[in-house]
């Protein structure tokens, strides 16, 4: 298990700004297969409920719900980037984009698991595979 990090994280503009406790510290990325991660393209990494605090832009943050309306999605109303979501799969925790991390890139992992999200448990009663597959970046030769 990795180390817990505490690290902080803002939105493009920088209108929004938080500190997050990572329990998994950056160790963990991954991906989900679900429509609006599909979409949205981030890779996230996990902290428990209550270990982000918003140090500034909490009143410009939007909220996005659909299907179950378990999941909270929040994305800065001003530049539209998601930041951080409630899961659904696991509501004491709150994925964090590691776009939005100071220091951070989702290019810095080679390989991030996809989890299955598209066939969730609570939707379909059928428990599936946690992994749908794998994401793989490998920068070319004048990046490498």
């Amino acid at each position: 298990m990795s180390e817990s990090k505490t690290m902080n994280g803002a939105c493009h503009c920088g209108a929004v700004r938080f500190t997050v406790k990572l329990s998994e510290g950056i160790d963990e990325p991954r991906r989900c297969n679900c429509s609006i991660c599909r979409m949205r393209g981030a890779v996230a990494v996990s902290a428990r409920l209550g270990d982000l605090t918003l140090t500034s832009g909490a009143e410009i943050l939007s909220l996005y719900q659909f299907n179950t309306r378990t999941a909270e999605h929040y994305f800065c109303s001003v530049c539209g980037i998601y930041t951080h979501h409630r899961r659904r799969s696991k509501p004491d925790e709150i994925g964090v984009n590691v776009a939005c991390l100071e220091g951070v890139s989702p290019f810095d992992f080679a390989c991030v698991p996809v989890l299955e999200g598209a066939r969730h448990p609570k939707d379909t009663g059928v428990s599936v595979s946690g992994v749908a597959g794998i994401l793989r970046y490998e920068p070319s030769q004048k990046d490498a």
